[in-house]
């Protein structure tokens, strides 16, 4: 079973090649779109854990991707591919909270890979400390709504029980 699914999202096919190799050894689940729009698509139809875009494609630039991207799945991780003339700009994505992480051409491998399982480990325990606070929240909501148990006679409610007596009775 895979441990996340990540979008890849890149327009040019040898840099989906070269991406494809380097993950070819990753538990992940790889979903791979030509576009920006593409890309919507696929986030409307499927989980996504994680989303790696490239920069500059024509169409729609990847922080406009992941702008959007956000709005659609705002808990999946969204990381961008740039070149050294996009820095800048990735800086001031990651600043404002569009992206969470920014790579940079030509990656490594092995960083590459880190970046990806890193992100979707923060997913996973973001989506499991959710899963928590809406189970505690259901667990109090039961307890508030749980009908008082006092022997009908009125009161402060509460959950006392009248216990039989099991020594002598003097």
């Amino acid at each position: 079973m895979p441990s996340a699914t990540i979008l890849i999202v890149e327009d040019e096919e040898r840099v989906r090649s070269a991406l494809r190799r380097s993950l070819r050894r990753t538990t992940h689940d790889l979903l791979v779109a030509e576009s920006g729009n593409a890309a919507l698509a696929l986030l409307e139809q499927e989980a996504v854990d994680v989303i790696l875009s490239d920069d500059c494609m024509p169409g729609m630039s990847g922080i406009q991707l992941l702008r959007q991207a956000r709005l659609v799945k705002p808990c999946a991780a969204r990381l961008m591919l740039t070149d050294r003339a996009g820095l800048e700009t990735a800086m001031e994505a990651v600043r404002c909270g569009d992206i969470d992480r920014f790579l940079t051409k030509p990656w490594a491998d092995g960083e590459l890979r880190e970046a990806l399982d890193t992100a979707a480990e923060k997913v996973r325990a973001a989506a499991a400390a959710r899963a928590e606070e809406v189970a505690a929240a259901r667990r109090d909501e039961d307890v508030t709504r749980a009908p008082a148990h006092n022997g009908g006679r009125g009161g402060a409610g509460g959950s006392a029980a009248r216990l039989p007596k099991t020594g002598p009775s003097w």
